[in-house]
């Protein structure tokens, strides 16, 4: 790597309003960068896209961290219940076992 190349990546949403080609080219885009070593921290919402490429993340609700880690520990159905005040369940799909979450009743809380 160059002297002047950046090593830190920091963003905020990053792939907003892109149609789902494009937010998946810019997250190949930020792996790759990932992979030279480089460091990438992103506010993300969509939180699918985030368990498919994040190798760690941090849960904020109500201005405090309530959870970080690896993903699998932290996107789990009590977490993302409490952090979204809502029902949701975490899942994942064979063989990748990417988590994929899915609102289930909007107002109840898990």
């Amino acid at each position: 790597m160059l002297d002047n190349t950046p090593r830190w990546l920091l963003l905020d949403e990053p792939v907003a309003s892109l149609d789902i080609g494009h937010q998946l080219l810019i997250m190949n885009c930020l792996s790759e960068f990932a992979l030279l070593g480089c460091g990438v921290v992103a506010v993300m919402h969509d939180l699918n896209l985030t368990a498919m490429v994040a190798d760690a993340v941090t849960i904020i609700s109500d201005g405090q961290a309530i959870a970080q880690g690896p993903v699998a520990d932290v996107f789990t159905d009590h977490w993302l219940s409490v952090a979204y005040k809502c029902a949701l369940r975490t899942n994942t799909v064979p063989p990748s076992q990417h988590a994929f979450i899915l609102p289930q009743v909007a107002g109840s809380s898990g």
